[in-house]
């Protein structure tokens, strides 16, 4: 698995986490209709995911509590998910999301694209102009058509932005998943 990229995007998104102050949790985001403190939330919820795919092999859909300070739970989840460790000895594990088994690898490098990215829109939420570092970019890059197709997009990203060819691969990165970089510096 690599491992690398999921914990290089924690890394990057705790770091991006940092901006975040009690008067930044009503400010929009790049998610549309989601103002900080939503997509604090959902982004918290990530570490969930985590856990429930590599302890127990399946997510199930559950109501989590509201926090009084998702900065501070976010990260405190991600601290905690990244002492343990739990990724170790996934190769060849699935994980049953609904009605489906999925690669247990594929839900983590899954969770790793939405980490790096609502990294970026927490950054960007905060006045942040934090980049998705390059290398952690460039390894998603490609990752990122294989899980997020077509189909998906109406209900969870919007339609790819037009970013320059020569544009860094953070932005083309964010700009896959409907985000607009120009819009947000």
């Amino acid at each position: 698995m690599r491992v690398p990229v999921l914990q290089r995007a924690i890394d990057h998104a705790l770091a991006c986490v940092e901006s975040v102050s009690p008067a930044s949790l009503s400010l929009p985001t790049p998610c549309a209709e989601w103002d900080l403190r939503m997509l604090l939330d959902h982004s918290g919820d990530a570490f969930d995911v985590l856990d429930e795919s590599v302890l127990a092999g399946i997510i199930a859909p559950a109501s989590r509590p509201h926090r009084d300070d998702p900065a501070a739970a976010f990260r405190d989840r991600a601290e905690r998910f990244l002492r343990g460790s739990p990724w170790t000895g996934t190769a060849g594990r699935t994980t049953a999301v609904g009605d489906r088994r999925l690669p247990t690898e594929a839900v983590l490098l899954t969770v790793a694209l939405e980490i790096a990215v609502h990294g970026w829109d927490i950054a960007r939420a905060c006045g942040d102009q934090k980049a998705i570092p390059h290398s952690l970019a460039l390894d998603l890059l490609p990752l990122a058509p294989l899980l997020v197709h077509d189909a998906a997009r109406p209900a969870l990203f919007g339609a790819p932005v037009a970013v320059p060819g020569d544009a860094p691969p953070g932005d083309r990165l964010v700009a896959f998943l409907g985000r607009d970089p120009a819009a947000w510096r």
